[in-house]
């Protein structure tokens, strides 16, 4: 993205932000650019100035915002995983995040609409999942240091496994409104951790 002033920066935030609310109230099918204008307080030139692509564009950036929210949301509890109180609270942070999200997901609307073929959409996710992992397979390792998890144990199949019961939790709760099923993935993985043992090759 090009180099914008300040004023320029906070304008192309305002608009990002605006489209970003109003699609977590009314969807991606219910939010067109009028409606993004209408609640920015923008005018249609300022908008394609910083979104030249027009919509598709614009759909791209609340997803990558969207995606950034997904880990911010989890913070300070995501970064601080040294602890099994600390993995609870985090637990709680993301089953709390997900029961006020709602049924409708944001990111899932809009990376939906792009299509499985957009590039840009796909490297969001794959991004997203990656720093995700990342992080939750830090915490994995500190716990492995202070001996509180079995050093033989894989970090990155761990946290991979953990976070894949996050999606399909979540992904249930869309489906039924329910966090049941995501509280079961993370109580039974966090379990797994504190247990100690390393799964059979």
């Amino acid at each position: 993205m090009r180099s914008l002033t300040r004023k320029g920066a906070a304008t192309r935030q305002r608009i990002l932000e605006g489209a970003a609310e109003h699609i977590r109230e009314h969807g991606v099918a219910g939010t067109t650019l009028d409606d993004v204008l209408a609640v920015t307080a923008a005018s249609k030139s300022q908008l394609f100035h910083y979104f030249p692509g027009g919509r598709e564009e614009l759909l791209l950036a609340v997803a990558r915002y969207e995606a950034g929210r997904v880990l911010e949301d989890q913070r300070p509890q995501l970064d601080e995983l040294t602890s099994w109180p600390a993995w609870q609270s985090w637990r709680d942070k993301v089953v709390d995040r997900y029961r006020q999200q709602g049924r409708l997901c944001p990111l899932n609307s809009v990376t939906s609409h792009l299509g499985d073929s957009s590039p840009g959409a796909r490297a969001v996710v794959t991004e997203l999942m990656h720093r995700w992992q990342g992080e939750i397979a830090a915490g994995v390792r500190h716990m492995q240091d202070t001996g509180e998890i079995d050093p033989a144990l894989d970090a990155d199949h761990a946290a991979a496994a953990l976070l894949a019961g996050i999606q399909g939790g979540v992904l249930i709760q869309m489906s039924t409104g329910e966090t049941a099923h995501l509280e079961a993935a993370l109580d039974m993985g966090i379990a797994y951790l504190r247990g100690g043992r390393a799964p059979s090759p």
